[in-house]
């Protein structure tokens, strides 16, 4: 027998979060429109960031890509495909170490000093950040917010960091497939020239990923754009999830 009050408590949290809104991240896009959000973390990275272009291109497809500034000084030529492409580009880390690491005057500094390189390499105005590992205080979201940037976090994700099948992974798209949600992929897996140790990268195509997932979301009468283009037609919905 269910609980009644688990979806009344559900509820009422949600309401909370979104009531803090304004210091909080922007999880999904308000819109009329037929549209989804696809982002990618970690790259830009050979074998992968240009894989995955290929197949937004195909699909006539759109997305925001969240730049590590330690993979952008490696790979400025993979940066500026991606920019060439229609993409927009938006800050994920000068590193991938969790923003909760630093005081909160450090992340302010970081995050500026990365997004201004991400801008003198693009010549795009960045206006976003997504903390790594989504990791971040009401101090750390904050700081992200001082530095001129608007943090971001995700609704469904593909699961391409699970060492799981492309099955799987697309079995969880199809589940969580919606007009104004914000997809969490990866076109690149951060490693020790980012400051962390994840283990190893799972095994996996991401070009095929992107497109099947693509192909899914037409199946649903859906168009991936980026976050800066469903924005501009409709309006970030925020949602203040703090967690170390």
């Amino acid at each position: 027998m269910s609980d009644p009050a688990r979806p009344r408590a559900a509820g009422l949290k949600r309401r909370a979060r979104r009531a803090l809104g304004p210091v909080g991240s922007v999880v999904a896009v308000r819109t009329g429109q037929r549209t989804a959000v696809v982002t990618y973390d970690d790259g830009p990275e050979p074998g992968g960031t240009d894989r995955v272009l290929t197949a937004l291109a195909s699909h006539a497809a759109r997305a925001t890509f969240f730049v590590l500034v330690s993979r952008a000084r490696r790979y400025p030529g993979l940066l500026r495909e991606v920019v060439a492409a229609g993409h927009e580009i938006a800050l994920h880390g000068v590193d991938h170490r969790r923003l909760t690491s630093f005081p909160a005057a450090e992340v302010r500094r970081r995050c500026a000093d990365g997004r201004a390189e991400l801008e003198d390499l693009t010549g795009q105005r960045v206006r976003w950040m997504r903390p790594p590992y989504g990791a971040q205080t009401l101090s750390t979201s904050l700081a992200i917010q001082w530095a001129g940037l608007t943090p971001v976090l995700w609704g469904p994700s593909s699961w391409d960091w699970k060492p799981i099948t492309q099955e799987a992974r697309l079995a969880r798209v199809r589940e969580t497939a919606s007009a104004g949600s914000i997809l969490l992929c990866h076109d690149g897996f951060a490693d020790a020239r980012d400051a962390v140790d994840d283990g190893p990268a799972p095994a996996l195509d991401r070009g095929e990923l992107t497109a099947r997932i693509l192909d899914v979301y037409a199946s649903y009468g859906l168009l991936a754009r980026s976050l800066g283009e469903a924005t501009a037609d409709g309006s970030a919905i925020r949602e203040a999830h703090f967690r170390r």
